[in-house]
């Protein structure tokens, strides 16, 4: 067995061993105890005590992120000439019809969202394949 540094000796007793914490507590003493320099994640597991093989038992959420999730989401906005202006106020960062679906023909799949209008779809059905 390798022998434990002073840190580690230092860390494990600060940890009651069989003590139950609350999300709160267990979160500061991570916090506490960690002797990285830098920002590491933390895996939590919980025990819901549900059977995930009965329907009516099934666990699901989702998350808000207070600062969300550090990426910046790219939007395309393919649209008609007239409602190019309001798009590109309203913060998408591509605006453009026929150009950037002939860009996507050849591949280009560089957004994480895709706006358009109803009249459009017609044009953009065939990019179904491309985009998933």
């Amino acid at each position: 067995m390798s022998k434990r540094t002073k840190n580690q000796k230092l860390a494990l007793s600060k940890i009651e061993v069989g003590k139950t914490y609350t999300l709160k507590e267990a979160s500061a003493l991570v916090k506490e105890i960690t002797t990285t320099k830098f920002d590491a994640s933390v895996d939590i597991d919980v025990r819901l005590g549900v059977d995930p093989r009965k329907a009516n038992q099934m666990v699901r959420g989702v998350v808000s992120l207070p600062h969300g999730t550090g990426k910046q989401v790219r939007v395309l906005v393919l649209c008609s000439p007239e409602a190019e202006a309001d798009a590109k106020a309203a913060g998408a960062d591509y605006v453009g019809l026929d150009e950037y679906i002939d860009k996507i023909k050849g591949g280009w799949t560089d957004v994480d969202v895709i706006i358009t209008q109803p009249q459009i779809m017609g044009k953009i059905g065939a990019l179904g394949r491309i985009l998933g």
